[in-house]
């Protein structure tokens, strides 16, 4: 069995990204559930286990705790933040409401420079901040190594026993040495080496789904994004012919999307493809329909009922695959069990319904978005699938504020093209995470030729991110975007006014709906 580090989830926003650092480090970690029983974790055989940050306070009624068996398993631990809080509260110290609270940017005193978290690191390090809570006594056997204004204990160990806790979070950038912190937990601590790779991930994946799915027949709903190409060639590796991929037209999808489909994973890949074109039984379930939740949903539910249909026709199955990568499922489950704290919906996260009676195989759900391009490359798929910038689910119609209509589908589209067509001409497209045009439901006065306009406004959208969990605008050339603006404007009719968006995320989300 591969050297694994074991992430428990107390339902921190950044737990993915600790997950992200760890494989950084070319170790394989994987997340499990807050209250995995300790047996269940023994069995994993990991070299260490990291209890993640969470929203709770560990003295709350209904606080999530972990299985007190974890401290009994004789492997490192490291707690962060609320991980911290729990070791200090499960071993006999005490956890208090601090006096004030502790957000944003600090600075950490190192006080014990031997403490192997911090071994060859400067006495003064810039830390990230996220709590209320602090540890007010240490357990017994425990000492202080680092602290902060605010915290006497902000970082603590007992070193006989493996056991560390930090009060920041060293996984994000706003930790500046923080991934050097993990590192040493990693390697020093839990004896790691750098052994983890795609390749080897690669393979392990191929294994993993032969023994699950043995003889048996696989359908993929395929969409021609990045997450699914990667997913239906890795499974193609896997099982051949067993895999059958569902191609849907739902008539929001990008210029030429159906026919680029059909043409690399039928004719050139040699995959048994499907193809279905429901293009008008999806829009017209959108007419009128404004809010962006209910077109989600509306969406999805229509693709379950299309690709249901055609997997009957398809032929008989036990396995549904899906394109499901690491933000798609941390995006869509609430935060901390807070219903309040959905994000958004995702048609391609759970919700089958259950006469379908399929069994789940989502062999990139512990992948992010660039580890799956890397995967896409081992693979061999080329380039120009592996490095498509991302696009939604629900297509077009989260790029279109207001009502989904075929008039509104061509503007977006033919404005979507010449992005994508301008920022692969200047080389823009491979390298940023996402552009884009979104299509505002606002008329504008302007002047075309010596005619009066009342014509709709383009949004240029432009992002660039690592794993889609967080994304900065991209300082595009003023030159590309007076190009895009002229060509949008002067080659699309319907649109007189081109803006462009200089949100991040947070606060804003990628996309627009």
């Amino acid at each position: 069995m591969q050297e694994q580090i074991v992430i428990l989830d107390f339902g921190s926003q950044y737990t993915q990204v600790i997950a992200r650092r760890i494989r950084e480090c070319r170790v394989y970690s994987t997340i499990v559930r807050y209250d995995t029983p300790a047996r269940e974790l023994a069995a994993m055989q990991p070299r260490g286990l990291i209890l993640s940050g969470g929203p709770a306070s560990v003295y709350d009624r209904h606080a999530p705790l972990p299985d007190r068996g974890i401290f009994d398993l004789g492997v490192p631990i490291l707690g962060i933040c609320y991980g911290l809080q729990v070791i200090g509260q499960f071993l006999g110290g005490k956890v208090e409401r601090g006096l004030r609270r502790e957000y944003g940017k600090g600075t950490l005193e190192v006080v014990d420079g031997a403490c192997p978290l911090f071994r060859g690191l400067p006495r003064r390090l810039q830390v990230w901040n996220s709590h209320g809570d602090r540890l007010t006594r240490l357990p017994r056997g425990f000492k202080a190594v680092a602290v902060t204004d605010n915290s006497p204990y902000a970082a603590i160990e007992h070193r006989a026993r493996k056991i560390f806790g930090v009060q920041f979070h060293p996984e994000v950038v706003h930790t500046p040495r923080g991934r050097e912190i993990l590192a040493h937990f990693v390697h020093g601590v839990c004896g790691c080496g750098r052994n983890w790779t795609m390749r080897s991930y690669a393979e392990r994946a191929i294994e993993d789904i032969r023994r699950r799915v043995g003889s048996e027949r696989v359908i993929l709903g395929l969409s021609g994004g990045v997450d699914s190409s990667v997913a239906a060639a890795l499974l193609h590796r896997a099982i051949g012919d067993q895999l059958t991929c569902i191609f849907v037209n739902n008539g929001l999808l990008r210029a030429r999307e159906a026919e680029v489909v059909q043409e690399v994973f039928g004719r050139h890949f040699k995959i048994r493809l499907q193809y279905e074109d429901a293009s008008r039984l999806f829009l017209s379930r959108l007419r009128g329909v404004t809010d962006p939740e209910r077109k989600r949903k509306i969406i999805g539910r229509t693709f379950i009922e299309v690709f249901e249909a055609a997997t009957r026709r398809a032929g008989p199955a036990r396995f549904l695959a899906q394109g499901t990568v690491y933000p798609d499922v941390i995006e869509s489950v609430p935060i901390g069990g807070n219903p309040a704290a959905l994000i958004k919906s995702h048609h391609n996260v759970g919700g089958l319904p259950r006469r379908m009676r399929f069994e789940l195989v989502e062999p990139l759900k512990c992948l992010f978005k660039d580890e799956v391009r890397q995967l896409g490359l081992e693979l061999g798929l080329p380039k120009e699938i592996v490095w498509r910038q991302p696009f939604p689910g629900p297509g077009l119609a989260v790029r279109i504020l207001g009502e989904v209509t075929r008039e509104r589908l061509e503007i977006l589209r033919n404005a979507d093209a010449i992005v994508v067509e301008e920022m692969k001409r200047t080389g823009w497209y491979y390298k940023i995470w996402q552009s884009f045009a979104v299509l505002l439901p606002v008329r504008s006065v302007g002047v075309m030729g010596d005619e009066r306009s009342y014509d709709y406004t383009i949004a240029i959208r432009a992002v660039e991110s690592q794993d889609g969990m967080t994304a900065d605008w991209v300082k595009l050339p003023p030159e590309l975007l007076e190009r895009l603006a002229n060509r949008i404007i002067n080659e699309v009719r319907g649109v007189n006014r081109c803006v462009f968006d200089i949100t991040s995320k947070p606060p804003g989300t990628i996309e627009w709906e």
